[in-house]
Order: C-alpha cells, then structure tokens, then sequence
C-alpha cells in the first residue's frame, strides 16, 4: 500500500496534541508520523493538499442494526415498545439477502459520515433464511469498513412473556451455539483486524437469565467482548423492577455483565450509583441521542459518566429509530442534548468529538489502535472541508466539525485505504449501494405482506 502524506491541515489527534498546519504519514496501513509544520519527504508517497481541512481520526459507531435500512420512516410516533411490537411483524421475514443489501446501504453512509470503525448488534436470525451473519460479513468488506459484529441472540419469545414473536427467538442452547460459530468463523483478533465478533444477547426483556450468563461464559472463554442493551426507558426500568427487583444496572451486575469487556447500548436512565458502578467497573456506554430522542426515550446523562471516568462512545443506533442519522451528526446531537439537559458547560465539541472516536475505539477493546492519531495507529483518518461557505467564519475546526452540520469529508482512509473522496465513495459506487438498500426494502415487505 503506497505511503501517504497529509499536510497543512488542521490535526486534532484526540490523545492530546492539535497541530494548527500539522501533517500525517501513512505507510503499510499505519501511521507512521504525525506533527507540526512542514511535512517529512517520503519519495513515491501521494501528497494530499490539507489547507482548508481538519484531520481528525476515524470516527467509531459503537452501535446500530443495519438491517433496520429497509424499515426506515414506520411507526414514527410510537413508544419504543411500541415501535418494536410493530416493527417485529416485519423483522422475522429477514434473510441473508435483505441483510446483504442492508449493510451494503448502511455501511456506505456511514463512510460518507466519517465512519471507519462500526459495529453491528444484529440479534434476528429467522429459521432457514440462510447464513446472515456471513452476508453481512461480506457487505461490510466490499464497503470497506471495520465491522464489529455483535452477534446478538433472543430466547425469550411472546409464549415466555418477552417482547418479540416466538418466530424469531433461538433456544438458548442454539442461540450461544450459533455465537461460537460466528467467533469462530469470522472473529478476527489481528490488531489490523476488519471484522471482530462481540457475543450481544438483545436486552433484559426477550432474553432468559440463562442466555445472559451463558452469553459471558463464552465470551470469556472465547476472549471477546459483550454488548447488549440497558436502561434505555423508563418501562424497561419498571419492568426490571418488577420481574427481578432490582434495577436494569443491578441485574447486570448479578448475572456478571459489569465489567471492562462489557458495553452497553443507551443506558439512559441511570441513577447516581449506577453511574458510579460503571465507571468504577470500567464498563462502557454507546450513548445514541438522536435514536434516544426520535423515541421519546430519554437523555443519556454523559456529562455525569464522563465525570465519573466512565468509558463513553456514540452510536446512531439503527436505521428505523434514527433515520438517516450519520455518524458525524451524533457528535452535534450529543453536543446539543447534554446542554440542552444541563447547561452550556455540560460538554465541549472537543469532548463530543472523544466520544465519537478514542471513546468509541476504547467501547471495542480498540483504543490500542485506532480512535486517535498516533505513529503506530491503524491508518484510519478524516480529512473534513472546513473552509467552505458558512465554515470560513469559525475560526475554530472543531467547534465547526461539532456545532454545525457535517461538512465535507474529502478524504476517508481505512488502513490508509481511500473509501471516501471528494465526498463520494470508492469502494462500491454511491448507486449501487442505494439501489441495494431500496431491493432490500421492497424484498422484506413483500415477504411480510405474504
């Protein structure tokens, strides 16, 4: 892979330092340089005019499901169960080509938001609807973005008083069978590694007790991570309360899913001792707003998990609870609802900007190599347009990049790979990825309407 050098862009590189017209070397894949000034001679090295730019690294999706592409824009004024309920009547038609066509779409616009990293808690695997966890897979590497598979699992179906259709849940058994053979198939724990897999049993409400411990029993034994949803509403909390007498955090915590191999998506309600216990855990959180708030679900109290030194990252969540959302665009999000909740200095665009990269890297047991610009890292960087019309007022990059829309993404490397330029993708046209995301749509409504 021929070197690369960025010069005389603006490079925040997260871990500390931030170079005004500073520069970046890429070679074999890695960052091999990066600091103020004039720019090292490589010879055979492509040269990228950086002036007008901000160099940030990567941004890293900690959560979403993009199956949910093609049942974007239904339900729009539902509780998140009720959301559920009705997107299940759906979601149990799915098979392994709707899910090919559905990350292909997905992972493409997330590159055009400056994804490099994202993972996938896909949990719905219909009996006989072929092998979905390697068309997503597959999708993922034609796109050319890191997937974190999060291989998830539901045992707990209507008859049991859980949430979704008996037509979609596994048994436990062959819910944390079907787990190792993802790890086994496709885990790759190589530091330059495209595809991880993370055991991700759904959440509280579809899954068994039995399925949960299991869930971290093996993936201990299989040294991976562990995901799963938590404390994204009020009725989950009632509920947990209810059924288990404890709080969501509590029950977590009894079934030995509180720890530094373990992340949650949402965990939006959160008293002040739970907040206390992930932080002091080490646990990690995919804080998705705009999701959180197209449902009505609450806001993420991030200014006090990061107070705590509690390990945060961003999520857009799936398509069909955010509609659209890319990745850049939860760093304003998360900017604007922690604000909105407590007051202007509740967090800075350069904390937002933590969370959508080195927080996110350190969610995925990743922050060792990539999250932040440093020799040595994984090649994985943004080169955002912050000159144009509009932008050319605001002196600072960052505050640019954070408190406005997403500006251009001239440039997007993966292992110094180009997947965006010019703001179009590379690896596979912008219509081909479309058109996959609109086949795959119309073919999961045909066969629900059957």
């Amino acid at each position: 892979m021929n070197a690369i050098v960025i010069e005389g862009a603006h490079v925040v590189t997260v871990s500390g330092d931030e170079y005004p017209d500073g520069y970046i070397v890429t070679d074999g894949g890695r960052i091999t340089a990066v600091g103020p000034g004039a720019a090292p001679a490589v010879p055979g090295a492509r040269r990228v005019d950086g002036r007008g730019c901000l160099a940030t690294p990567g941004l890293v999706n900690t959560h979403n499901h993009l199956y949910q592409w093609a049942t974007q824009g239904l339900f729009t004024d539902g509780t998140l169960f009720e959301w559920l309920v009705g997107s299940y009547d759906i979601w149990h038609r799915l098979d392994a080509e709707v899910v090919a066509g559905t990350t292909l779409a997905g992972l493409g616009w997330l590159a055009l938001s400056g994804c490099t990293t994202a993972s996938d808690h896909h949990y719905i695997f219909p009996s006989g609807r072929g092998d979905i966890a390697a068309a997503e897979v597959e999708a993922a590497r034609r796109v050319g973005v890191r997937l974190d598979l999060a291989r998830g699992s539901m045992d707990r179906g209507h008859s049991a008083e859980g949430l979704p259709p008996d037509s979609v849940v596994e048994t436990t058994d062959d819910a944390l069978a079907a787990t190792q053979e993802a790890i086994d198939a496709h885990h790759d724990p190589a530091p330059e590694s495209m595809t991880r897999v993370a055991v991700a049993p759904c959440s509280p409400f579809s899954v068994t007790r039995e399925l949960m411990t299991g869930a971290a029993e093996l993936a201990r034994a299989a040294g991976v991570r562990l995901h799963t949803h938590l404390a994204e509403t009020l009725d989950e909390e009632d509920r947990c309360r209810a059924e288990f007498g404890c709080t969501p955090v509590e029950y977590a915590e009894k079934l030995g899913w509180l720890g530094p191999d373990v992340w949650f998506a949402h965990a939006v309600h959160l008293s002040d001792a739970a907040i206390a216990r992930i932080a002091a855990t080490g646990t990690g959180v995919a804080h998705c707003p705009s999701s959180n708030a197209r449902l009505g679900a609450g806001i993420c109290r991030t200014t006090e998990l990061l107070a705590a030194g509690a390990t945060v990252g961003l999520g857009v969540d799936g398509p069909a609870s955010s509609e659209l959302t890319g990745l850049a665009g939860e760093i304003r999000q998360a900017l604007l609802m922690a604000r909105a909740r407590s007051g202007p200095q509740a967090m800075s665009a350069r904390q937002a900007l933590h969370m959508a990269t080195l927080g996110g890297a350190a969610c995925l047991g990743r922050a060792a190599e990539i999250g932040s610009l440093e020799p040595g890292k994984l090649a994985d960087i943004a080169l955002w347009r912050v000159d144009g019309y509009g932008r050319d007022v605001i002196a600072d990059p960052v505050v640019a990049l954070a408190f406005g829309p997403q500006p251009p993404l001239d440039l997007l490397l993966v292992g110094g790979a180009p997947v965006v330029e010019n703001g179009e993708l590379r690896t596979v046209p912008a219509d081909e990825a479309a058109r996959a995301g609109r086949t795959a749509r119309a073919r999961l409504l045909q066969e629900a309407n059957r």
